[in-house]
């Protein structure tokens, strides 16, 4: 499939996962061309699986400077000599999913060591748009041992204190310390870190939300809040076209709490300690999305009221 006029070329790394096998069709859809970059194959006609492992900087560097295609040896040689175009952005997705997937220390290696791989390919490339996969875990609860308050709600990009005591949420943390370093370093590249929320796939509602809904005491960990796969294809998309922010730490979460009850009534019922430091909407997720609904022009699509019948 060839990008539209509009559209760009995207490498995304992990396309083969739990949010990148909903991701990838959205942007597909939205006009771009991509490439996935993953261990594991993607069965899509139209999308090329390259295997690399992105710990190792040298398959990091070749992977991003790939044809997308095998049809594309036909292409005429460009004036550098190559064939290759460089892509317009890289969407970073690929790492171990949580703990307890292979041991602690290979967590922190593998996330860390492939998040700063890409990042710098990407910008020694001369790509001047890159998104990396954060975390719901950075504020510190998710995999916190035992029960653990949040600092204060609702949780924001650029107020909150982050600090998580576990590895995953650290390697995602320093992810996004590596974002902003290279930001800084290469003037005129957008680095966004998307905190994704607990990422929930469409055959997911009917199986799950019932008791989410019904037993909210069991998503303190996720902060009553999730992120739709399908539109977190979108804030990909909206990623890719927004331009000139620089280095950017977005929530990526839907609109509304997983309760029946109204969030302020909800959270100060079941976190009496925890300060509310500004006014909330009704139904407002206290993993908020304001500020990509604010600077993206993100709309949800996938409420989960519309699968779930309360």
């Amino acid at each position: 499939m060839a990008a539209s006029a509009a559209g760009k070329r995207i490498v995304f790394t992990g396309g083969s996962g739990k949010a990148g096998k909903h991701c990838i069709p959205y942007l597909l859809n939205a006009g771009h061309q991509v490439l996935n970059v993953d261990l594991a194959p993607l069965p899509h006609p139209t999308v090329h699986t390259l295997k690399a492992d992105l710990t190792d900087s040298g398959q990091t560097f070749n992977a991003l400077s790939s044809h997308f295609h095998l049809s594309h040896y036909e292409n005429p040689r460009r004036p550098d000599g190559s064939g290759v175009q460089t892509p317009d952005a890289v969407i970073h997705f690929a790492a171990y999913a949580r703990n307890m997937l292979v041991p602690d220390s290979e967590c922190f290696r593998g996330n860390v060591l492939s998040t700063y791989n890409v990042i710098e390919a990407a910008c020694k490339l001369g790509i001047k748009k890159i998104v990396i996969a954060s975390s719901e875990t950075t504020y510190g609860v998710c995999f916190a041992q035992g029960d653990c308050d949040y600092h204060s709600f609702p949780l924001e990009e650029d107020t909150y204190d982050n600090d998580p005591e576990d590895t995953y949420a650290t390697s995602k943390l320093c992810g996004e310390r590596c974002a902003r370093s290279f930001a800084r370093r290469f003037p005129g590249t957008d680095i966004y870190a998307l905190r994704i929320g607990n990422v929930i796939e469409p055959h997911e509602y009917e199986r799950d939300f019932p008791e989410y809904v019904n037993k909210p005491e069991t998503r303190k960990r996720n902060a009553w809040s999730y992120i739709d796969a399908r539109d977190l294809g979108q804030i990909c998309d909206l990623c890719v076209k927004k331009d000139g922010l620089g280095f950017q730490v977005f929530n990526a979460t839907n609109d509304t709490i997983t309760t029946k009850v109204p969030t302020k009534e909800y959270l100060k019922s079941i976190c009496p300690n925890t300060p509310i430091t500004r006014e909330m909407g009704e139904w407002e997720a206290p993993l908020t999305n304001k500020k990509i609904k604010d600077v993206l022009g993100f709309k949800e699509e996938h409420n989960w009221r519309k699968y779930v019948k309360v």
